[in-house]
């Protein structure tokens, strides 16, 4: 970020405004609105300010800026039309460790006034961080028209409640409470319409009900291959409302951090050889969290019933009596061969579409590899890059042909998507220098990989006698 949003409490503080022009009168109007005690520096005044001089909603110093002006000041605007003065009042500013906004010049501020949606006490403000005011002003404007006007009154209604809230539920169950009432389309509508004994019923209502709640929930949440763009509406909302994460490796750092920024994120990810939290643990951290009153997300790469151990953990959950949901994901075969340009399923090539992984529990291989290699098929294996050399010796050996095509997809969906193409002959070569995560096809449809790809930029096929 170029700029941090803040939003300042000026109550009753002193902020210096210099400069008499219209600019000045809508900066002095905002800054009135905030209840700031304004000072405006200005050898003249435009029509519009002489009356707020004449009353003395302001105070008025008729001469030109000088230093002492920012004696006593918390907050400093430029809005005069002449840019030596403006930088005159900046590097005094800068100087004396005060921030300073310079009206419609990035450069000599240091920070900048947004545009805002008022519907106090909630408050919208948009910044481009000075590049763009006008888009800044556009995004307001939908955005007028799309957030209610009782927003204010539900804002207040929230205020009022809070202590009692605070005495009433542990910390762990507060916000289940507040998503479920301010999530709920009634206590608007009573609001809107000046209803408070009906806002005020539902409000004990739903708080008895989460009094009495005993345990959180643990929602099973696929995040897809690794593009955010590809996670599901429902997921977006589990994540914003999560009150823990656990999440796997395969889980991008683009998805991670669509999380609510104050939930608790807990990395439990695995590699072959190499598993930092046992699957059990796993499974009775999801329970723990989930007593304590949490919402618990357990976050998995691609989707949680294919490859992702979801059954085992929702058996663990079932055992302990513990609610949970499960909000499916775009798997690993289905994003990267989108994205590499590779059907899963084509009439002139697959009938059928075979989604296999190498590792049995506890690590043991257990494969038909005859039944593999029936034709007209498409075989996709998941975390097999280790063993490329076993399943190019084994599905040969089955009978499968030594030309018959192959692609491994790299980091799929991501802007680091690599997708080599050969044949199964070469498939061990290929994978030489390729990174986990990766996808290995298998099929005749991989040949179409080169027309239809459409996303980033693929590695050429290896040539055959090269390789060899």
């Amino acid at each position: 970020m170029d700029y941090l949003p803040l939003f300042s409490h000026l109550a009753n503080k002193s902020v210096l405004l210099v400069g008499g022009g219209q600019v000045a009168e809508r900066k002095a109007r905002l800054l009135l609105d905030a209840g700031a005690c304004v000072t405006l520096v200005s050898p003249a005044l435009c029509p519009e300010l002489q009356p707020l001089a004449d009353n003395q909603t302001l105070r008025w110093i008729k001469e030109p800026f000088a230093p002492g002006h920012m004696d006593e000041m918390w907050l400093v605007i430029a809005a005069t039309n002449r840019r030596e003065v403006n930088r005159q009042v900046f590097e005094v500013a800068t100087r004396r460790r005060l921030f300073c906004n310079v009206v419609d010049d990035p450069e000599l501020s240091s920070f900048v006034m947004p545009s805002i949606v008022d519907r106090s006490p909630l408050l919208v403000a948009i910044s481009s961080a000075g590049q763009a005011p006008v888009l800044a002003r556009l995004l307001r404007e939908q955005l007028e028209a799309l957030l209610p006007h009782h927003l204010g009154k539900l804002a207040e209604f929230a205020g009022r409640w809070r202590e009692r809230v605070k005495a009433r539920l542990p910390a762990s169950a507060r916000r289940g409470f507040w998503e479920r009432l301010l999530g709920a389309d009634r206590l608007g509508q009573a609001l809107a319409r000046g209803d408070e004994t009906a806002a005020t019923r539902l409000a004990e209502q739903l708080l008895d009900e989460q009094a009495t709640a005993r345990r959180g929930e643990v929602v099973l949440v696929g995040a897809g291959p690794g593009d955010p763009g590809l996670l599901t509406l429902h997921a977006l909302r589990h994540l914003q409302q999560a009150d823990v994460v656990i999440y796997d490796r395969l889980v991008s750092k683009e998805v991670l951090a669509l999380v609510r920024r104050d939930a608790h994120q807990l990395f439990v990810g695995k590699e072959r050889s190499h598993h930092s939290v046992p699957q059990d643990e796993i499974n009775q951290r999801l329970v723990e969290e989930a007593r304590q009153g949490h919402k618990v997300v357990r976050l998995k790469g691609g989707d949680p019933f294919i490859f992702g151990r979801g059954g085992e953990e929702l058996e663990a959950l079932i055992g302990s009596g513990i609610g949970f949901q499960v909000i499916p994901g775009i798997t690993a075969a289905s994003g990267c061969s989108a994205y590499a340009g590779i059907p899963l399923t084509h009439r002139d090539h697959a009938q059928s579409v075979r989604f296999v992984s190498i590792h049995g529990k506890e690590g043991a291989i257990e494969l038909n590899w005859h039944s593999l290699c029936e034709a007209k098929q498409t075989l996709v294996f998941y975390m097999g890059l280790s063993l490329c050399p076993l399943i190019s010796e084994q599905l040969q050996h089955a009978g499968m042909p030594a030309s018959m095509p192959v692609a491994l997809i790299e980091r799929g969906t991501t802007p680091a998507q690599r997708v080599i193409s050969g044949t199964l002959a070469q498939l061990p070569s290929l994978a030489e220098g390729v990174a986990s995560p990766a996808l290995i096809m298998v099929g005749s449809v991989v040949t179409l990989g080169q027309k239809l790809a459409w996303f980033g930029h693929s590695s050429p096929p290896i040539n055959p006698a090269a390789a060899s």
